[in-house]
């Protein structure tokens, strides 16, 4: 079987031609272009699955299915899209717009949900019949997958992880909440916390490294400090690793999955994270004598998007 898949991004979209095991035999690419509205990038959505079909030598009624990973939530009852924020989206009926141009079913999910179907097919946790992917970027996404298959919920929201409230009271969140767990496992809570350190003491080894302007703080940077051995960052990346092992806690609570992968920009530090994650987590399990999830970094990278949408139609 042969099947398509797709990943809208806000500036590209990228789609494949992958088959059951998860290898891309043809791939291609072309700008997202939003500002012209929903039809004109549903439409190039479809023209490029259909380009990359004839680039691997195969016609479109020899595809089984297109799937669409896309950085909103789907509602499966509709077959819309009630938001996607970087696009500008607001109930757009994609699954209609998509059948203008092509006959083959199509499947639409969240973009990390499709990131993490891909590691359980084609990635560190393929095998695995439970899994758990977590994107540590701009906020904190996530992909479930159980039995196999990703677990979306009854009304597609089931992987906003992002959104678990894990300090009370905590930091204001974009959704309007405060305290959500993305607010102290993302990029964005290293920068903020890093400006915050800076902001505290000009003189610390972080304002040095970026040349006395707190604006040109990054993620990177900060880990950079602390693996240098900065004790200043050394405390901020420990605190980090906190929050984001106490999320990775309530994740194993709910799910007891095999694995939780960790993704995402963040994840590029590495064993230094990892390592982290792995010397903090077994103090705060709730089942101390028993197994529990073992946590990787993500194996694959740019192709995930492609890969897991694909196989959303398997």
């Amino acid at each position: 079987m042969l099947y398509i898949g797709i990943d809208l991004g806000g500036t590209g979209i990228k789609a494949g031609v992958v088959d059951e095991k998860g290898k891309i035999l043809a791939k291609d690419s072309c700008p997202t272009l939003p500002e012209r509205g929903y039809e004109a990038v549903i439409h190039d959505m479809a023209a490029l699955a259909i380009d990359v079909a004839k680039q691997s030598g195969h016609a479109m009624d020899e595809i089984k299915a297109i799937g669409i990973g896309l950085p909103g939530v789907m509602d499966p009852r509709s077959g819309r899209v009630p938001f996607c924020t970087n696009l500008f989206w607001h109930d757009v009926p994609i699954i209609e717009e998509m059948a203008k141009y092509t006959h083959v079913p199509v499947f639409v999910d969240n973009d990390a949900t499709v990131a993490g179907l891909a590691e359980s097919v084609a990635g560190i946790s393929a095998g695995c019949e439970n899994s758990v992917f977590v994107t540590l970027g701009t906020g904190v996404g996530g992909g479930v997958v159980i039995g196999g298959k990703v677990f979306s919920g009854s009304h597609g929201v089931a992987s906003e992880i992002g959104h678990m409230v894990t300090v009370v009271g905590g930091e204001p969140c974009t959704c309007g909440n405060r305290g959500c767990w993305e607010r102290y496992a993302s990029a964005t809570a290293l920068i903020r916390e890093g400006r915050r350190l800076c902001e505290a003491k000009p003189d610390t080894a972080l304002m040095k490294a970026v040349n006395g302007d707190p604006t040109a703080i990054n993620a990177k940077t900060v880990i950079d400090q602390a693996k240098a051995g900065d004790p200043d960052c050394m405390k901020l990346f420990d605190d980090y690793v906190f929050h984001l092992c106490m999320g990775i806690v309530n994740l194993i609570n709910l799910y007891d999955p095999e694995v939780i992968v960790l993704g995402g920009g963040v994840s590029h530090a590495g064993a230094f994270l990892l390592d982290a994650v792995r010397a903090k987590l077994p103090e705060l399990v709730f089942y101390k004598t028993m197994p529990y999830a073992r946590i990787e970094l993500a194996k694959l990278t740019n192709d995930a998007g492609i890969i897991g949408a694909a196989m959303l139609g398997r």
